[in-house]
Order: C-alpha cells, then sequence, then structure tokens
C-alpha cells in the first residue's frame, strides 16, 4: 500500500488566496452613515449611525447597492422580519420595468433616493438609499422571500439593487464615496469615538 506524501503546511500557506468574484471584477465604494461626533470623516447616508451602504462599481458602469459589513442589520442578534420596495403609496419599486438598449420605463434615481425598507425583529427599521445617481436596472426580489440571506451573502445573492448610472456621470459617481481604506478608517474611527479610547 503506497502511501500519499504529505504536503509540507508552509507550501500550502505560501499560495496566494484567490480573489472573489466580487472582488476580481468590481470596485468597492462606500457611503458611511451619520454617526455623531466625528461629522469630518465623510460623505454620509442619511438616517440612523452606522447604516453603511457599499456600491460596487463593475468596469461597465453598473452599480450594485449593498449593505457594507458594519450596517446594523449586519450584526449578531439581529432578525430581520421583512422587506419591503414598496417607499411611498404611488411608488413601489417592485413595478421599475426596463426595456430595450435604452432602458426605457426604468425608475430614475438620485443619491438619496430610497430603495428598500429592512425591518427587524426588534422593532428597528432601516431605509437603504440608492447612494448614486441613475436608472435602476433591477431590484432583488428574492430577499423578499428569504430576508436571510440578505445577511448571509450581502456583496452577493443578498444585494438590494441595480442602478446604471448615465454615461456622462459614470466617472464622477464615485466623487462622493469613500474608497476600501478611507471606508476603514472610518470604521476605526467610530469603534475608537465609541469605546472612548484614542
Amino acid at each position: 500500500m503506497a502511501t500519499q506524501p504529505e504536503v509540507p503546511v508552509a507550501t500550502v500557506a505560501a499560495e496566494p488566496a484567490v480573489p472573489s468574484l466580487v472582488d476580481r471584477y468590481f470596485t468597492r465604494w462606500y457611503k458611511a452613515g451619520k454617526w455623531g461626533m466625528i461629522a469630518s470623516a465623510g460623505p454620509y447616508v442619511k438616517g440612523k449611525p452606522c447604516e453603511d451602504h457599499c456600491i460596487l462599481q463593475h468596469s461597465n458602469r453598473i452599480c450594485v447597492i449593498t449593505l457594507a459589513g458594519s450596517h446594523p442589520v449586519l450584526q449578531s442578534g439581529k432578525t430581520i422580519k421583512s422587506i419591503s420596495y414598496q417607499i411611498s403609496t404611488n411608488c413601489s419599486r417592485l413595478q421599475n420595468k426596463v426595456s430595450g438598449k435604452f432602458k426605457r420605463g426604468a425608475q430614475f434615481l438620485t443619491e438619496l433616493a430610497p430603495l428598500c425598507k429592512i425591518y427587524c425583529s426588534d422593532g428597528e427599521e432601516y431605509t437603504i438609499s440608492s447612494c448614486v445617481r441613475g436608472r435602476l436596472m433591477e431590484v432583488n426580489e428574492n430577499i423578499l422571500h428569504k430576508p436571510s440571506i440578505l445577511q448571509e451573502k450581502p456583496s452577493t445573492e443578498g444585494y438590494i439593487a441595480v442602478v446604471l448610472p448615465k454615461f456622462e456621470e459614470s466617472k464622477s459617481i464615485t466623487e462622493g464615496l469613500l474608497t476600501q481604506k478611507q471606508y476603514e478608517e472610518v470604521v476605526v474611527k467610530r469603534t475608537r469615538a465609541a469605546t472612548g479610547t484614542s
């Protein structure tokens, strides 16, 4: 009986990690939620403290709106009761019908336009904003039927919506957003401010 040679642990550890599909094809941009005392830390979305959004921008200018890892909905202990794309009595993102090359019928969104509302079992309610100007291409109806995928896979199957910025604005939409590094700095400052350390 032949035995297989053992692979040295150092060889396995030396192999570089394969980037995820999201990391390979999308650039991550962030919009940080208001968080009190440190208002100069960067652009923020309207709402409660720490309601951070992540915008995944593809090279073809499509933007996928997701929740950032520090959003309260993704924190341990939160349970999503329901998600609604009904923004007002006259406006539902589910009624967005897009057709043709020029994306006729798509709802136009501003940076502050609400996309959906998330209701948690603890009574908290979160409004998710577009964060970028453009046409609403689609909303993720899967999270309506299985809200847990929003928490389990926020950057992939649990995305909120897909937005297509105008061609002439595709370069400028990132001006009001934070890079990955800037966002990480904001989270560190926020954590230090909350714990009282410097």
